[in-house]
């Protein structure tokens, strides 16, 4: 059997999860052990847990991890900056000291057992590898119809972005030299990573129920984080907006030729209904217009202030 020597690092970000993360911790440090006595990767790798800015006990616990096990990283941010930078700020870690990383959530939803099949299709060549869940059967009806309709949508506006993935991927050292190369503020990684090319493969699996404590992700977010996604990549939606506008002026000309002739021909009444809802018609049209183009102005505005994704309060390791 084929022996490697690659360093892997699996990214954990971590907001409020203290009631997980010893369960998490307990099944990573099984997983990593197997693959390295399997010498499917080197004995330096670890486990980097991203505290992003969480109010509870999870930092406390990540240093007690590693403070046990020196298989255990840690990395805390100076406030909650949200998932998504988050994962980039482990990710960008990982870059410096792994060969490989694997980014998956803290409450192990995602199947650990897969991450065999990742780092295999990585010594096959792969530089990003694709966690794609097989079925949706673990989700409501509401949330399952919703994630169609997003992923449906993102095609019609022409996004490239893999059905039912998340952040569960694993990504060479070379894919993440290149994904930092990408310097927006608004980001969507699942959306950016496929951006970067090389190539790649798709692992399927079932994802689980959450074992503790509670998602992170209610609905209001997931719709804000899908529009994101949305007005992330893509301009599409400012031309419906065009389009709808060039659409209801064709109508209010027909409409004006209409009263015309109806007036000619001496047929006109009172039209005080179909006045009012040409009225909120319209306005609503107009509101909705101006939000999407706010919507792309704002996201110019963060960008061109350039702040910093997110600032490293303290890191922990042992190289």
């Amino acid at each position: 059997m084929t022996e490697y020597n690659d360093i892997l690092y699996i990214v954990v970000p971590c907001y409020n999860e203290e009631a997980v993360l010893h369960e998490t911790s307990k099944r990573l440090k099984e997983k990593m052990t197997a693959l390295i006595n399997d010498k499917k990767i080197s004995d330096k790798s670890r486990v980097l847990f991203v505290d992003d800015g969480s109010k509870d006990k999870t930092w406390e616990i990540i240093e007690e991890l590693h403070g046990s096990d020196d298989l255990f990283s840690g990395l805390k941010l100076s406030r909650n900056k949200g998932h998504q930078n988050a994962l980039l700020a482990g990710l960008m870690t990982a870059k410096e000291l792994a060969d490989i990383s694997i980014s998956m959530d803290a409450d192990l939803q995602d199947d650990i057992n897969v991450v065999d099949q990742f780092v295999d299709k990585y010594h096959d060549g792969c530089d990003i590898v694709y966690g794609v869940r097989s079925s949706r059967k673990t989700d409501t009806a509401f949330k399952r119809g919703t994630a169609g309709m997003f992923y449906k949508f993102m095609r019609l506006l022409g996004v490239d972005i893999i059905d039912n993935h998340a952040d569960y991927r694993l990504i060479s050292k070379r894919a993440l030299e290149a994904l930092s190369q990408f310097k927006e503020v608004n980001l969507f990684l699942r959306g950016i990573v496929k951006q970067i090319g090389f190539k790649s493969d798709i692992v399927y699996y079932e994802r689980s129920e959450r074992f503790a404590g509670e998602s992170k992700y209610p609905l209001k977010k997931m719709l804000a984080f899908a529009f994101d996604g949305i007005t992330s990549f893509s301009v599409k939606p400012i031309r419906l907006v065009t389009v709808v506008g060039f659409l209801v002026f064709l109508i209010s000309i027909g409409m004006i030729i209409y009263t015309i002739v109806q007036t000619c021909l001496g047929n006109t009444e009172a039209g005080w209904s179909s006045l009012m809802c040409s009225i909120w018609f319209l306005s609503g049209l107009q509101i909705m217009a101006l939000g999407i183009v706010g919507e792309y102005i704002g996201k110019i505005y963060t960008e061109v202030k350039a702040r910093p994704k997110y600032i490293i309060d303290k890191f922990i390791n042992k190289e």
